[in-house]
């Protein structure tokens, strides 16, 4: 038992070096993955936009209450929901769909899908730093959790909900406009 509780305890203490190491990874993935030609499933999007919504409730209830000690928390949330919900209707102008008969499929523009990735490999590399940082103006009596730039990652993270908000309530309306097509008969 206590060998089993030593390796948990080992895999645990591991797993943030794991992920650090993985990152980059994770982000050309990311990359692929939000780039490539999809078929488009309304089930899918319904679903995705059900989730986000969620996510932006719970987004916006936090930074609310985080803006009880960290002043303009959830104005940087807010405004990143706003940033992001114009950068997903852009990158519905800029969508390539493909509609066949019997399918609609879409790819999503590469610019932006590099942008939003960017921002998110940019704010886990300033979060390492400002923690960094943070910990050496804890040695010095700085506030801790002020030397964190909150505002700011609430601002990244809002911007990303409200791009894939706003992407995927868009390739519904797609979807939808392509269903109420007239079938033409063979």
């Amino acid at each position: 038992m206590p060998v089993l509780l030593l390796a948990l305890l080992i895999a645990l203490v591991l797993l943030p070096f794991v992920l650090l190491v993985l990152m980059p990874l994770m982000l050309v993935q990311r990359y692929r993955v939000g780039s490539a030609r999809r078929k488009a499933r309304p089930w899918m999007s319904t679903l995705s936009i059900v989730l986000m919504a969620v996510s932006a409730i719970g987004f916006l209830v936090g930074a609310a209450i985080t803006a009880v000690w960290i002043p303009n928390a959830f104005a940087g949330a807010a405004a990143g929901i706003a940033v992001g919900t114009g950068l997903g209707v852009l990158g519905l102008l800029r969508t390539r769909w493909e509609a066949t008969p019997a399918t609609l499929h879409y790819t999503p523009n590469r610019w932006l899908v590099l942008l939003v990735t960017l921002m998110v490999a940019a704010r886990v590399v300033y979060g390492l730093w400002r923690s960094w940082q943070a910990a050496q103006a804890g040695v010095y009596g700085t506030d801790l959790v002020l030397a964190f730039g909150i505002p700011q990652s609430l601002a990244v993270g809002g911007t990303v909900i409200g791009y894939y908000i706003a992407y995927a309530s868009g390739v519904r309306g797609r979807i939808r406009e392509w269903e109420k097509r007239p079938l033409r008969a063979m």
